[in-house]
């Protein structure tokens, strides 16, 4: 289960005890339709209760129901000020524009500006680093190892699992709402007989066949 340990390890190198530490984490790189969100957290340490810390977890290790229970919980928390959230994404265009990694990078980039505090670093899921004026360390899984970018990744994971079932209301038939945007085998069959949606990312390749059917 996910601690504070490297954010106590973040504490020593910057001489700081108790920093203001973010984590930073992002969703829906894989997809072939949506937007890509991240999420940023930054948790008191000394006040987060410790029925959450038990409890958070990898966002993609949790039930739709547990998420959904702990996003909740971030978010009275939030009120309350004993975490401080934030969202940042990037659409479809952009990703199209950017390419999916740079896109990645701009949403978590946005994140970070939207987030009601100023970090003394930022830990981040995986192998690379948006610029960021901050100093920040790359966790490799750093959803299961650092609570801070847990809670990232639930906030993102359940923000943008609820767009892709707005967006399945507005575009009926591709099993969004279940399979978030993913190339599952009902994704497959309504992208040939139902052709492609504004809200679809044009540079992937099952999509840009698809598109290339047309001409």
């Amino acid at each position: 289960m996910p601690d504070f340990s490297r954010e106590q390890e973040l504490d020593k190198e910057l001489g700081i005890n108790n920093a203001i530490i973010v984590g930073l984490d992002e969703v829906g790189r894989g997809p072939w339709a949506g937007p890509v969100v991240a999420g940023a957290a930054w948790l008191d340490r000394q006040k987060i209760p410790q029925d959450l810390i038990t409890k958070l977890d990898d966002s993609k290790k949790l039930s739709v129901k547990k998420r959904e229970d702990i996003n909740d919980q971030l978010y009275d928390l939030h009120q309350s000020g004993i975490i401080k959230l934030a969202l940042g994404e990037a659409s479809c265009e952009e990703i199209d524009e950017l390419n999916i990694l740079q896109a990645s990078m701009l949403a978590m980039q946005r994140a970070v500006s939207n987030l009601p505090l100023t970090p003394q670093a930022i830990l981040v899921d995986g192998n690379k680093i948006p610029k960021l004026p901050y100093p920040a360390k790359a966790v490799i899984k750093g959803d299961s190892i650092s609570l801070s970018i847990a809670a990232a990744s639930v906030i993102a994971k359940v923000n943008r699992d609820h767009q892709m079932s707005e967006l399945s209301i507005q575009y009926p038939g591709y099993g969004w709402e279940k399979n978030q945007g993913y190339g599952t085998a009902q994704h497959r069959a309504a992208l040939l007989d139902l052709g492609v949606t504004p809200a679809h990312r044009r540079t992937f390749r099952p999509i840009r066949e698809r598109l290339e059917l047309n001409d």
